[in-house]
């Protein structure tokens, strides 16, 4: 391979990265003089790790070209930003069974939804790309910053040895981040001088890249050099440097990694495309058979994690308060755990900078959810997928055989003199409030309280909110729902900065039920595990919720239940996606999807097709019409767009992203995966 003519070695060689301190420092380009091998590249270099805090700054920069899941900024790779970050691609949690986007002009909604997608693609042109989310940049240099740590002036050997830890983890998270869309890597071991003559980067196997993320990782666990949580503790675990990766974090990643490789995507008895094509042959896509040690291995990492929190302490689950939590305190137990940046329950987080935190359009995440292009709208399958809050099954045919529709959400009642719905229970898992805007509703969230309030999201047909949309399925509301799961609605929460959550400890009591379930038959272990995230939000038990079901005994049907604690825990934070994907879960993906229409009705059962808060009339609240609380509901099948794979089927090529064609073609060693 030709140093100058491939395009990944020029790209984690050509980029050009500022960075920038909020400490009294110059501004530092590293461009192509310091990535590839010309004059000036040595002095930039010499630059850079002659100082101490040029060399942290260096850090930040591979730090600031993390993943993060929220799409918020109209920039690509070009400018040094992972394109996943730019609205106009698309979460790839919209191709799931929870929610579907609306916006025509991305990538998710016109390749995909259509089936137009190809091997043929650029800027922005996949869900993942394999040369544009800025993963081979970071690769290199944290690689470039390993190999001259040793050189820096002025830094002791403990901070020395912890920078280079936390450079193993960017490298591993990074390799995780591509490992899930692609497979089997090129690996990388050295940074490029650019005086290489030819070299080859093939693919790696599944294995060999499984091995040398969890080799970066366990270097860094067992270095000695990071810290556990940044806790306030002392000063040098002040909160003010959460974001940095920690070994609580780099054990938590390791489990991650560890349990998408046991499953059953890349860990079977048959390849995931019929074993025939070339990735396969060479194991570039799966293990090449079951190997049930691959379980063993994720359940040991997830026993080292639990064992060494035991002993350090620190993090836990955000719970309620008092000695009689309400619903309400649940909810806020819940948000907070992973919305509040010094939340105890997060493992590790991503930060961006240039976000705006009151909702200015610098930071669509927030601002195209208002003007509804970030219109995830989750589905009528997933809101059914949350029980009732005595932590039963939610079943809507026998819902609305006893007529208690207008109660799947919620119930109060109304006092004398006033017209907004008060004494209110909320019917469902309190997580289906955290991550759906259901019709009714309180529109407030408190900041520093539980407190619930103001009026009620109006997502009938004709209401304040909805309006046509759900009648037309179009924008903010098109399926008669809202996604609520890092928006929280216009309250408080737009003045707070938005972490992405990455890893938090909910989603490793998951892993570990997974992996205790996967490995050793144990469905009580399995149970238990769930229990404790569940009792966070006040459900009684699995087991006990779902006495038909033979959990403790029926496997599949105990996966089943997994899956869906695990979406409706970990919402809109990419889980579905992946868990769908290496589960192999084409019957989810093919699956026609639904919203709900709902319809206000008047005391004689007509149909009200206006606006309660925002209305005129006699049905309106300006006029002392009381908050309506009866209603018409009748789904319908999602159709803009309907999916190609709704049509056509869901074909395994569709399990992995394709390489670039161009990449391929440069015959380095990239094999296409299957079906591309």
């Amino acid at each position: 391979m030709r140093l100058q003519n491939k395009w990944l070695v020029g790209a984690i060689m050509g980029a050009v990265v500022c960075v920038a301190s909020t400490s009294c420092v110059d501004e530092i380009k590293f461009g192509n003089s310091f990535l590839e091998k010309a004059p000036e590249g040595s002095a930039t270099i010499d630059t850079v790790f002659n100082s101490a805090e040029y060399t942290r700054q260096f850090l930040t920069a591979c730090y600031s070209r993390q993943y993060y899941g929220l799409p918020y900024i109209n920039k690509n790779q070009e400018d040094g930003v992972p394109e996943t970050s730019n609205p106009y691609l698309g979460k790839f949690e919209a191709l799931t069974d929870c929610w579907q986007l609306h916006y025509s002009s991305t990538t998710i909604y016109n390749r995909y939804y259509n089936g137009s997608h190809t091997a043929n693609y650029g800027q922005r042109g996949d869900k993942f790309g394999y040369t544009r989310e800025m993963v081979w940049e970071v690769v290199r240099w944290c690689w470039i910053l390993m190999e001259n740590i040793e050189r820096v002036p002025g830094m002791d050997e403990t901070e020395k040895k912890r920078l280079v830890a936390e450079a193993k983890c960017l490298i591993a998270a990074r390799y995780f981040d591509l490992f899930r869309h692609y497979g089997g890597l090129p690996l990388i071991y050295a940074s490029f001088s650019g005086t290489e003559s030819s070299y080859s980067m093939p693919r790696a196997t599944v294995e060999e890249t499984v091995n040398y993320m969890v080799s970066m990782l366990d270097d860094a666990i067992n270095s000695g050099s990071l810290e556990w949580a940044y806790n306030g503790n002392t000063g040098s675990t002040n909160s003010t440097n959460t974001g940095h990766w920690t070994k609580a974090g780099a054990m938590a990643l390791k489990c991650k990694i560890l349990q998408f490789a046991a499953s059953p995507l890349f860990n079977d008895n048959q390849g995931f495309a019929g074993g025939s094509s070339e990735a396969e042959r060479q194991l570039l896509v799966w293990y090449g058979g079951y190997r049930s040690d691959l379980w063993t291995r994720c359940l040991e990492a997830c026993r080292e994690f639990f064992n060494a929190l035991n002993s350090n302490g620190f993090y836990e689950l955000n719970q309620a308060t008092g000695a009689t939590p309400t619903q309400a305190d649940y909810r806020y137990a819940y948000r907070m755990g992973y919305i509040e940046l010094d939340s105890p329950e997060v493992l590790h987080s991503v930060r961006v900078h240039g976000y705006d935190s009151f909702g200015a359009g610098s930071y669509c995440w927030h601002s195209w959810s208002d003007n509804g292009r970030n219109s995830y709208t989750p589905t009528q399958e997933y809101v059914e997928m949350f029980p009732w809050s005595d932590g039963t099954p939610f079943n809507w045919d026998e819902t609305e055989a006893e007529g208690r529709l207008d109660e799947m959400f919620l119930t109060g009642t109304f006092n004398d003199g006033e017209q907004l719905l008060s004494n209110i229970v909320f019917t469902r898992d309190p997580r289906l409030y955290e991550s759906v805007i259901v019709n009714g509703l309180p529109g407030n969230l408190g900041w520093s309280s539980v407190s619930v309030g103001g009026d009620p999201y109006e997502l009938w047909v004709g209401g304040s909110h909805a309006g046509s949309n759900s009648f037309n399925e179009t924008m903010r509301y098109a399926t008669g729902y809202e996604n609520m799961k890092y928006y929280l609605g216009s309250s408080d929460y737009l003045r707070q900065n938005t972490q992405w959550v990455a890893l938090r400890l909910s989603d490793l009591y998951l892993t570990y039920a997974e992996a205790l379930l996967q490995a050793n038959n144990d469905h009580q272990g399995a149970v238990d595990q769930i229990d404790i995230v569940r009792a966070r939000v006040g459900l009684p038990g699995l087991v006990q919720s779902n006495p038909g079901k033979r959990l403790l005994t029926d496997k599949d049907a105990l996966i089943e239940e997994l899956l869906r604690e695990r979406v409706c825990e970990l919402g809109m934070e990419d889980s579905r996606f992946f868990d769908l994907i290496r589960y192999k879960r084409a019957d989810r993906f093919e699956k026609q999807l639904h919203g709900l229409l709902i319809y206000r009705l008047d005391e004689n059962g007509g149909r009200i097709e206006k606006a309660w808060r925002d209305g005129t009339g006699s049905t309106s609240k300006v006029d002392g019409a009381l908050q309506p609380t009866y209603f018409d509901y009748e789904k319908f099948e999602l159709k803009n767009s309907r999916r190609y794979w709704w049509l056509y089927g869901f074909e395994p090529k569709w399990y992995l992203s394709p390489f670039p064609q161009t990449e391929v073609n440069k015959g380095y060693g990239l094999v296409q995966n299957p079906g591309w």
